[in-house]
């Protein structure tokens, strides 16, 4: 079960620092070509969805590699799984498709509560 969660975590990580990223230093004009909900939402805003991905990549990885404050890496599986909720809520209320939102959440609820 460890090599399943941690496959988990590191494909959820990538996923997450890739697009936090992207939120954080590409311009709303470019990310809007990808994501149309960003005009809900402004540049800081954007930006700090990106830095709250981006710390939740690194939350899910490092704390339980390293094997300092490991209890984080669970925790932050609980914040994106949040994260997702409210990003599926978006698009629920714009009409959108949210299933990748419903992929994401439900990798996280399982890292949750493996490393938990």
């Amino acid at each position: 079960m460890d090599v399943v969660l941690w496959i988990l975590q590191i494909l959820l990580a990538l996923a997450f620092a890739a697009s936090g990223v992207g939120k954080m230093v590409v311009a709303k004009e470019r990310v809007r070509e990808r994501m149309p909900y960003v005009d809900d939402f402004t540049q800081g805003q954007i930006r700090l969805v990106g830095f709250v991905e981006f710390l939740g990549a690194l939350g899910l990885v490092l704390p339980w590699a390293t094997g300092i404050a490991p209890i984080l890496t669970p925790l932050a599986a609980v914040g994106l799984a949040v994260t997702m909720v409210v990003a599926a809520g978006v698009h629920v209320r714009r009409k959108e498709n949210f299933a990748i939102n419903l992929v994401l959440l439900a990798v996280a609820v399982v890292i949750a509560i493996g490393r938990f």
